[in-house]
């Protein structure tokens, strides 16, 4: 079945207007240090820059399209020191956050706090055969160059409102890029199509990351009792047909089976039927008969399932508000 799972990073609806800022560029006295880096790590003059750029715009894709908030708009400011060098760098004061705020008449600031690129780069040639002009095979040396990119981005949210950092975290995500050609020159081509690659994931990092602010669905499976009666056999192939009211009335039918063991069953099921249908109470009342009437241990294992599933109910709701 499909269960809506709360977002992982709480967003409140009082929150309307929204602001991007991007700290990963590195400030003016951080930059020679900056820039060793990306010579060690094989980067492109603007690579880091433009993938940050990418991930900031994405983000503001995603928040555009959602009519909960009323602006969202980058920011930036000369007086917040960046230290780039892809490090994780510590909170923004709430006095800078705030004055943030007031400047640019917004509530919260999603933060792009580092952005960084290291790359690696194997580089092997072997013997192959090709046709020449009349069809005789002949050996030529096939170079191929490999680009393994480590693409790391951290991310703060800053509710000003409430004065509560809603959410750091760190994604670590790899790109591998690879030419080959029966010379050097078509070899190197993997890195134009690193380029390509890491814009494009810098893309989907910006849009995953938000996403995390959002309710989504998940597909979990549950597991119910098909024998030990009549009544659970036609009941399973009601159910496989997508009659499970159909099954649920052969079950309730043996809620009173002179056999605990075949009792028990029939709470179980009957648990499943009412969390199918989007009644968890009921579901938890069926599962704790099954356990503490008949002592049905997988009803034990199915309770601690569902009350998991009604206190994110709860988280889902306030959300929802």
């Amino acid at each position: 079945m499909s269960v809506t799972e709360p977002a992982p990073v709480y967003i409140p609806s009082t929150l309307k207007n929204i602001g991007l800022l991007n700290r990963s560029k590195a400030s003016d006295k951080n930059k020679p240090l900056d820039n060793i880096d990306q010579i060690l790590s094989i980067e492109g003059k603007n690579l880091d820059i433009e993938g940050a750029d990418y991930t900031i715009q994405s983000i503001k894709d995603v928040l555009e399209k959602d009519d909960d908030y009323n602006v969202v708009k980058i920011i930036s400011s000369d007086k917040i020191e960046n230290p780039g060098l892809g490090i994780f760098p510590s909170a923004l004061p709430w006095a800078t956050i705030n004055n943030l705020c007031v400047d640019n008449s917004i509530d919260a600031i999603v933060t792009l706090s580092f952005y960084d690129t290291d790359a690696n780069i194997s580089y092997k040639t072997r013997t192959v055969e090709q046709l020449n002009a009349f069809g005789i095979p002949i050996p030529m040396i096939e170079h191929e160059a490999t680009i393994n990119t480590n693409i790391k981005a951290g991310f703060r949210i800053y509710d000003n409102v409430n004065k509560i950092i809603r959410d750091e975290i760190v994604t670590d995500r790899w790109i591998t890029s690879i030419g080959k050609g029966i010379n050097p020159s078509k070899a190197i081509e993997a890195i134009i199509s690193r380029k390509e690659a890491l814009l494009e994931e810098s893309t989907k990092i910006g849009q995953d990351y938000m996403y995390r602010t959002y309710p989504f669905k998940i597909r979990v499976t549950r597991q119910y009792y098909v024998k030990g009666t009549d009544n659970f056999e036609i009941g399973k192939r009601r159910a496989q047909t997508g009659d499970w009211d159909g099954a649920a009335e052969l079950w309730e039918q043996e809620l009173n089976n002179p056999k605990g063991k075949i009792a028990g069953r029939a709470c179980y099921n009957m648990a499943i039927i009412n969390e199918i249908n989007g009644d968890l109470e009921s579901a938890i009342t069926w599962a704790s008969k099954s356990y503490t009437d008949y002592e049905d241990k997988n009803a034990l294992r199915y309770l601690k399932i569902l009350k998991n599933r009604q206190t994110k109910n709860i988280q889902l709701q306030e959300q929802t508000q």
